[in-house]
C-alpha cells in the first residue's frame, strides 16, 4: 500500500509538486510565474523549493535572462516517482472512506 511522503504532504508543496508535475518531462516553471499562480510570496516559495531540493524532488536553475536573474524549477524523475506514489495514497485514502 502506498505511503504518505512526510516532506510532499504539507500543503504549500503539495501545490508546487502538482504544479511542477504538471508540466511535460524536460520542462520547467520559472520561479515568479509558480509564486503567483500559487499565491505565494518569495520567501515561502523559496523555502519550500529549498525543501523540496535538499530531498531530491526539484532541481533548480539559475539563470540570467535579459541581465536579470531567473530561476526555474522542474521535477527530478525521483520527484516525480514521489510525487505519484503520494497521490496513490491519498487516493487509496479517498476509495476508503468511500
Amino acid at each position: 500500500m502506498p505511503e504518505f511522503d512526510p516532506i510532499i504532504h504539507q500543503p504549500v508543496r503539495l501545490r508546487i509538486m502538482a504544479a511542477l508535475a504538471a508540466l511535460s518531462k524536460g520542462e520547467s516553471m520559472e520561479f515568479t510565474f509558480l509564486r503567483d499562480a500559487l499565491d505565494l510570496t518569495d520567501g515561502n516559495l523559496g523555502a519550500h523549493l529549498r525543501k523540496l531540493e535538499e530531498a531530491g524532488y526539484v532541481r533548480l536553475e539559475k539563470t540570467f535572462v535579459d541581465r536579470k536573474p531567473r530561476t526555474f524549477a522542474e521535477l527530478t524523475a525521483a520527484g516525480q516517482r514521489a510525487f505519484d506514489e503520494h497521490v496513490r495514497a491519498l487516493k487509496d485514502l479517498i476509495r476508503s472512506a468511500e
